[in-house]
């Protein structure tokens, strides 16, 4: 494509001699024009992605829903794209992961389309950007530094981002050592991630015991609330249960368990469950409107049971 550039270049230059007004325009519309083609033939090139986002905003001819989205209204798709990356992952599937890692690089090149149109950055500065981030929390590949290994690499980690927050937050208002967590974060990762952060300036409990202790403590402070005699104030009780909440993380935090993927766990092991027991009851020609709780548990337990079976035929299967 770009042969064909020059030499039609040429062509002109021979032809008309001297760059005029109107060859000038020809020109340039020309040259766009191939860079248009070119990132287009490109199938696989992040140039077509571009090109792609550079249409759909272009208020000259492009996507009226594109057009019109800002940064805070597409911030909630990028969260969105992020869980459903970790879906895919979660299930293994590889096809479906591939999708869902594109959709989340649209929403990177999206943002970065935005800005170019304030003149803030581009898709090549956040490239440049992470890039050269990479480099400098990595001495011991590129550079002279040596670790031990993967929990020292944590460590240095750990500090060269302890150090870039310092230089950052000099001369600013937000410094400290809780800066610099994001407020957007799920409430679960950022309450992890803060007391993660308290931890490494010892504020912490020795071991899990005592994170035990101060959530049953917790949960003995929201049965009081429940049981006031002046009747139960919902903006007390919502502060007790966040401070629940916050515990239970410490816990997870200090028996090395992820919370959010604790819970995702979970949420998956109550969609299977549920699903077994809608599915029996309409096998025997019922309704879930039309069962009791006692029918509804009967078959909860029995789905319970038959995962339970699954577990120890898979372990004879493996063996010893």
């Amino acid at each position: 494509m770009w042969w064909a550039v020059a030499c039609l270049e040429d062509f002109l230059g021979n032809c008309i001699g001297a760059p005029s007004f109107r060859y000038t325009v020809f020109h340039l519309a020309f040259r766009c024009r191939c860079r248009y083609a070119w990132a287009m033939d490109d199938p696989s090139g992040i140039e077509r992605l571009k090109t792609i986002m550079a249409r759909l905003r272009d208020p000259g001819g492009g996507c009226p829903w594109d057009i019109e989205q800002t940064f805070a209204t597409i911030a909630p798709y990028t969260i969105e794209e992020a869980y459903e990356v970790a879906d895919a992952i979660e299930r293994g599937d590889m096809a479906d992961l591939k999708d869902e890692l594109g959709d989340l690089l649209l929403q990177v090149v999206y943002h970065a389309e935005m800005a170019r149109e304030d003149g803030a950055f581009a898709f090549d500065d956040v490239v440049a950007a992470i890039s050269e981030k990479m480099v400098r929390r990595h001495p011991h590949v590129f550079g002279d530094e040596n670790v031990a290994d993967a929990a020292a690499q944590t460590t240095a980690w750990e500090a060269k981002k302890a150090e870039e927050r310092a230089k950052s937050a000099a001369g600013s208002d937000v410094n400290g050592t809780l800066a610099g967590i994001a407020r957007g974060l799920p409430a679960l990762l950022r309450a992890l991630k803060l007391q993660k952060r308290a931890a490494r300036v010892r504020f912490d409990w020795p071991d899990a015991a005592g994170a035990i202790h101060k959530l049953r403590e917790e949960l003995d402070e929201m049965e009081a609330e429940l049981e006031t005699p002046a009747g139960i104030d919902g903006a007390r009780l919502k502060d007790e249960f966040g401070d629940v909440l916050f515990s239970l993380v410490n816990v997870a935090r200090k028996l090395d368990i992820d919370p959010e993927e604790a819970l995702r766990h979970a949420n998956a092991k109550f969609e299977a469950r549920f699903t077994y027991m809608e599915r029996a009851l309409a096998d025997a020609g019922r309704a879930l409107d039309e069962a009791d709780l006692d029918e509804m548990m009967h078959h909860w337990d029995a789905a319970k049971a038959q995962k339970k079976a699954k577990k120890k035929a898979k372990k004879r299967v493996a063996g010893p």
